[in-house]
């Protein structure tokens, strides 16, 4: 799950405040190897050094297993991509980014230390069309009151509550929650609009805090913690004192 986390994160690159280091030797030596295999159309051995799942971008269902990644190479890695990896020098066009791994350019491909692939930021036409599909049908699925969105973010799951967030556009978030029995194509029984999202520091830690009547809601995502931390955990506050606090299960 925490691999999933971070890699989520570096689909969104804006939290990377790390300054980009120069690759080494061993890095150079890793990202050549994954270059040739790109050039050469090895798929078989990229499949071996992916570090499963490997998202897309919401609500695109992330790559599972090599038979998958296999299928769906031609979608993720289009003529456009492949030129950009082919023509790319380990030593000028990819950054050392710390614990995160090494990038190609501005995080357009992200391996980790040992030469996997763990994220892939860009998107062909071919998976636009395949998320613009996928969004129009899950639209149809909710109800009329929360059909409007950018992206959907997360799907969550405590012991009572069925908890989604969207990207509702310009920085803004949106919190619907519906009882653990209930459909999604229900009227929720709680929306808030206007939240945030909050990194803290450089691991990834991060949450959605969402107001609503001098009620804060808080989605806590742990990245880097205690070994036995939750993933996620909902937090309602109120006058600084904590009300409630459920683990949640990431659904999607």
């Amino acid at each position: 799950m925490k691999r999933a986390l971070i890699a989520f994160l570096l689909l969104t690159t804006s939290f990377v405040v790390v300054q980009a280091q120069e690759t080494t030797a061993e890095h150079q030596k890793l990202i050549a190897e994954f270059i040739s295999n790109v050039k050469q159309q090895n798929k078989a051995a990229l499949a071996e050094k992916v570090a499963f799942p490997l998202r897309r971008d919401a609500p695109i269902p992330p790559v599972k297993t090599k038979e998958e990644f296999l299928d769906r190479y031609n979608e993720i890695f289009d003529e456009s991509l492949i030129k950009t990896i082919v023509n790319s020098k380990p030593d000028k066009d990819w950054s050392a980014m710390g614990w995160r791994g090494m990038m190609l350019e501005q995080g357009k491909v992200w391996l980790d230390g040992n030469g996997r692939l763990i994220a892939v930021n860009y998107q062909s036409t071919i998976e636009k069309r395949r998320q613009a599909a996928l969004i129009s049908a899950d639209k149809k699925e909710l109800d009329r009151s929360v059909r409007k969105y950018k992206r959907p973010v997360s799907l969550l799951e405590t012991q009572k509550f069925r908890i989604r967030i969207d990207d509702i556009g310009k920085g803004q978030y949106r919190y619907s929650s519906w009882k653990l029995q209930s459909n999604v194509n229900e009227t929720p029984d709680l929306i808030i609009d206007g939240g945030k999202v909050i990194f803290e520091g450089t691991g990834g830690n991060h949450y959605y805090e969402f107001e609503n009547n001098g009620y804060i809601y808080k989605c806590v995502f742990t990245v880097l913690g205690e070994k036995d931390a939750a993933p996620v955990v909902v937090k309602i506050t109120k006058d600084g004192k904590e009300l409630l606090s459920q683990t949640a299960t990431v659904i999607r």
